[in-house]
């Protein structure tokens, strides 16, 4: 059962996560991308969903077509189970005997409504790796509460410290508390399998938008825990390094960072202005964040002298950081995201797609992305017939629309 080759381990792939089946019951965004993390390394990726024409609303977020779902739904396997009936539940049961991991992220109410919650599970497989993602966590005053990126990323602190001094709450522009939850949660999955080598036990997991959204604060968050300073909008100005921001070049717009006073001294330099250096208003860190305006508005006029692309190779050569701010399609061209490889094509001959790919490498056993999204259910039989199950059963279980 649940034996079949996974397609993340075909082609180069060398499937560092080759021994572990996992099913995947979640939508949207914080669920998906904490197994994509799993699938991308060899994970045997079960990716469950209703039957067509059973109503589901909205569970993916967007169209399957779309580049969203392309991009967090790649190497799984698709089967359609409806969980909403004792057969579907049965078989996801019989699916759990033998899977090594669970990763959910409905309101913390509804599994345990349909009878497929942690305690469910365990029952039948004690050595169950079982990922839960909510909104505020599974139990506490708002557990019930559905959960939202932007409401995390209010409640979580980060719209206050996000955008120019006095504009108001801004939001990040990118989903970065689903995101991080989904990380999270594939950590928390990690680090439970290595200690199940040890115990032979499975166990719960559990992280939330709000958790995560929370954690991410990191400096931010221990300036009040540790100082009891409450941290405000900067803008494009680092809080606490300075000078560090964006600051327009005669045809644009470039970020430097020039922190510390070794780095200070070389960037004031390179700048060509080594008065800069002698002046007590920026003798030291705490005399520059003192007289940041001061101090940004002569970086200001000296950076408007040059080009973007002058002053980056310029400031680099001197060793004081520095970078263009691209778009979006800027970046992906520029030769160092090319050389790193972050976008990968898969091309399977009947179709062709390019994606995100993971962000760190190991040296023995590489990521590959190896097989496009599945279609709706597009492995239904094909997983049913692992069971054990012969055709006239899984014809009646899709007639029945079980599966």
């Amino acid at each position: 059962m649940l034996d079949a080759p996974n397609p993340a381990e075909t082609g180069t792939a060398a499937g560092a996560l080759s021994r572990f089946t996992v099913l995947d019951l979640t939508r949207v965004r914080s669920g998906p991308t904490c197994v994509r993390q799993l699938a991308d390394w060899g994970a045997k990726v079960i990716k469950i969903e209703m039957p067509e024409g059973l109503d589901q609303g909205d569970p993916m977020g967007g169209p399957r077509g779309g580049p969203d779902f392309q991009n967090l739904h790649r190497n799984k396997r698709g089967l359609t189970l409806n969980l909403k009936s004792p057969e579907g539940v049965e078989i996801l049961k019989k699916l759990a005997e033998k899977a090594d991991v669970v990763v959910e992220n409905f309101r913390p109410d509804v599994k345990d409504r349909l009878g497929i919650g942690y305690e469910d599970l365990a029952k039948v497989n004690p050595r169950l790796v079982y990922a839960s993602i909510s909104g505020f966590g599974q139990d506490g005053p708002y557990a019930g509460r559905p959960g939202f990126d932007q409401i995390a990323q209010g409640m979580g602190g980060l719209m206050s410290i996000t955008g120019l001094p006095g504009q108001g709450p801004v939001r990040v522009g990118i989903p970065i508390a689903d995101l991080c939850a989904g990380l999270f949660a594939a950590q928390g999955i990690m680090v439970a399998l290595l200690e199940r080598e040890v115990s032979g036990k499975g166990q719960w997991v559990q992280t939330s938008l709000l958790q995560a959204q929370a954690f991410m604060l990191d400096f931010q968050a221990a300036r009040w825990l540790q100082a009891g300073e409450v941290p405000k909008q900067a803008g494009n100005n680092h809080p606490t390094s300075i000078p560090t921001g964006v600051f327009k070049t005669r045809d644009g717009h470039i970020n430097i960072a020039a922190t510390g006073n070794a780095i200070w001294k070389r960037f004031a330099i390179a700048a060509g202005a080594p008065e800069w250096l002698e002046d007590p208003r920026f003798k030291d860190a705490g005399s520059r964040s003192d007289n940041r305006d001061a101090l940004n508005a002569l970086i200001d006029a000296k950076i408007a002298e040059r080009t973007s692309e002058e002053w980056v190779m310029a400031l680099n050569e001197a060793g004081v950081p520095a970078g263009p701010i691209y778009s979006i399609d800027q970046m992906f061209g520029d030769e160092q995201v090319k050389h790193l490889g972050i976008a990968t094509t898969l091309d399977d001959g009947a179709k062709s797609q390019t994606y995100v790919a993971q962000p760190f490498t190991l040296s023995r056993t590489p990521s590959r992305i190896v097989s496009h999204p599945p279609a709706i259910g597009e492995h239904s039989a094909e997983i049913m017939a692992e069971m054990g199950l012969p055709e006239d059963e899984i014809a009646g279980l899709k007639s029945r629309q079980v599966i």
